[in-house]
């Protein structure tokens, strides 16, 4: 889905990964505004890649769970992810996201996210089960 919506790979290190989606009619609401599920789509990839960087050769993540705030309504030319993991355990990682909606250069932050990613092994992923 990320070639799909334009999504952007800003930035990667340990930890920490930067998202960009540019806007267009396909992500928007009836406003004109972001979708609320284009926010959530970014910060479900964001966190999920940003945990993905922490862990042990042969495992991946699947996301367990994730919550959003929205405090502002994502009006600009794109919208930035930032997702910054805060423990990289064995079996869960919690990452936290913040996703700001750009505007003539100005970033207002629009939603807040505290995602829990689940560690598993590739082998683990046969057939479509985790």
């Amino acid at each position: 889905m990320l070639h799909h919506l334009d999504v952007r790979i800003d930035e990667v290190a340990p930890g920490r990964v930067v998202l960009s989606l540019p806007f267009r009619k396909e992500v928007a609401q009836q406003n004109g505004f972001f979708h609320g599920g284009a926010i959530g789509f970014l910060v479900d990839d964001a966190t999920a890649a940003a945990a993905a960087t922490v862990v042990r050769d042969g495992e991946t993540v699947l996301t367990a769970e994730y919550k959003i705030n929205f405090v502002a309504p994502g009006v600009g030319e794109r919208l930035v992810c930032r997702a910054e993991t805060i423990k990289a355990g064995r079996t869960l990682i919690p990452v936290e996201a913040r996703v700001y909606a750009v505007k003539d250069g100005v970033e207002t932050l629009c939603a807040v996210a505290l995602a829990s990613m689940a560690v598993r092994a590739f082998d683990r992923l046969k057939g479509g089960q985790a």
